[in-house]
């Protein structure tokens, strides 16, 4: 039953996303907003919802890998600009996990909650493994990464007019780097040149995360240490 439900209010909310045209109206945001208040307002336990959409998570994998064509497509302009990818990646990650977990320790928030934000700006299997290795809480992770999905999605193209963004490498490599598959999503909507940078921002800011993520929680420690 569940499953049919899932199904319907993901036309749904991909129809009303269609006729707004607005990144507020993103297809996920709309299927959150319906779906669980009527979760809640039914009691359905989330183990029920989730047995009944249990083989929509195996198309996760398929997926990502579906990302790899238009990523191929584009291996011409990523080794003519190597250095710029291998460089924005890099930069972004670790800026990424030191603002995060350094502005959660100046506010005083515990070593537990630091852990968890670490992998916020990659994808969720990632994210949750991190989270669980460092002494985190992997759901409190996994929401994190849909939150800023969420907000990449909806906000990043709108900054890229703004500010007269336009060239894929660009566009496709910023929302990779900070959205990680909903924002790839995104890309993929607008335009497949960046979805192929994002999905290649995906990959590469994940395994620096998982290397890095350590030695940046280490640094937070003595940074609370310092402050207490």
């Amino acid at each position: 039953m569940w499953l049919l439900v899932t199904v319907a209010v993901f036309f749904l909310a991909r129809y009303i996303a269609l006729k707004a045209r607005n990144p507020l109206f993103n297809p996920l945001l709309i299927s959150i907003v319906i779906l669980i208040p009527l979760l809640t307002f039914l009691k359905v336990p989330f183990e029920t919802y989730y047995a009944d959409n249990e083989w929509i998570s195996y198309l996760l994998q398929p997926a990502v890998v579906a990302l790899a064509y238009p990523l191929y497509e584009q291996i011409p302009q990523i080794r003519a600009n190597w250095r710029i990818i291998a460089l924005a990646c890099g930069v972004g990650s670790i800026a990424s996990m030191f603002s995060a977990s350094m502005i959660a320790v100046w506010l005083g928030a515990d070593m537990e909650l630091v852990a968890s934000l670490l992998g916020k700006s990659v994808t969720t299997p990632i994210a949750m493994e991190v989270s669980s290795h460092l002494g985190g809480e992997p759901a409190i992770a996994a929401i994190l990464v849909l939150l800023v999905g969420l907000f990449g999605a909806i906000l990043a193209y709108p900054i890229y007019n703004l500010l007269g963004i336009t060239h894929p490498i660009a566009k496709g490599l910023t929302m990779g780097t900070v959205s990680h598959a909903l924002g790839t999503a995104t890309c993929a909507e607008k335009d497949p040149r960046d979805a192929a940078f994002s999905s290649l921002a995906l990959v590469v800011c994940g395994v620096i995360t998982s290397i890095l993520a350590p030695s940046v929680f280490a640094f937070a420690l003595w940074f609370g240490d310092l402050l207490a």
